[in-house]
C-alpha cells in the first residue's frame, strides 16, 4: 500500500482588491513608507552603483503577471519600467494592483535581461506570438527584488 501526495501549482494570481493598507510579503511601517524614493531616484542611484540594497521605492504599478502574480512593473517618468520580482517567490500579488501606488522594499540592480528571459515574460503577459518573436535583443533594465509591497494609494 502506498500513498501519493499531489500538489497543484498556482495557476492564477491571488484574488484581492489591493486596497490601501494591504500588503504582500511583510508589512511596511509608516516610518519606512515615509523614506520611499521615486523610481527615477532609484535609477539615478543605480547609475552610480551596480546594486542598491535595502531600498524603499514608491511608484505606480503598470502591469502584473497575469499568470501567477509573480512580477509587477512600476512606471518611471521616462516611460521605462522597473521590473519587480518577489524575493524567493515568497508571495504573489493580485491583478487589482495595476494602477495602484505602492511602496516596495528590497534590493535593486541594473541587469541585462536575455532574449530568452524577455520572451518568457512576454509569454507570461499573454503577448501575441508575433510580439514574442519580435524580441531579438537583450535589454538593460532596472530590476527590483521585493521582500514587501504595500498599497498606499
Amino acid at each position: 500500500l502506498s500513498f501519493g501526495v499531489v500538489t497543484f501549482a498556482q495557476s492564477a494570481p491571488p484574488a484581492g482588491e489591493a486596497k490601501v493598507g494591504e500588503f504582500y510579503g511583510k508589512d511596511i511601517t509608516k516610518a519606512v513608507v515615509d523614506k520611499a524614493i521615486t523610481p527615477e531616484a532609484l535609477v539615478g542611484q543605480l547609475a552610480k552603483a551596480e546594486k542598491v540594497e535595502n531600498v524603499v521605492v514608491k511608484g505606480t504599478v503598470t502591469d502584473v503577471c497575469p499568470k501567477k502574480g509573480c512580477w509587477v512593473s512600476i512606471k518611471t517618468e521616462s516611460g521605462d519600467n522597473v521590473f519587480v520580482k518577489m524575493k524567493d517567490y515568497a508571495f504573489f500579488v493580485p491583478l487589482a494592483l495595476i494602477g495602484k501606488e505602492v511602496v516596495l522594499e528590497g534590493n535593486a540592480e541594473t541587469k541585462v535581461t536575455s532574449v530568452k528571459e524577455l520572451q518568457h515574460y512576454a509569454e507570461d503577459a499573454k503577448k501575441s506570438k508575433e510580439e514574442i518573436e519580435a524580441i531579438k535583443e537583450p535589454k538593460k533594465e532596472t530590476r527590483f527584488l521585493a521582500n514587501a509591497i504595500k498599497v498606499v494609494k
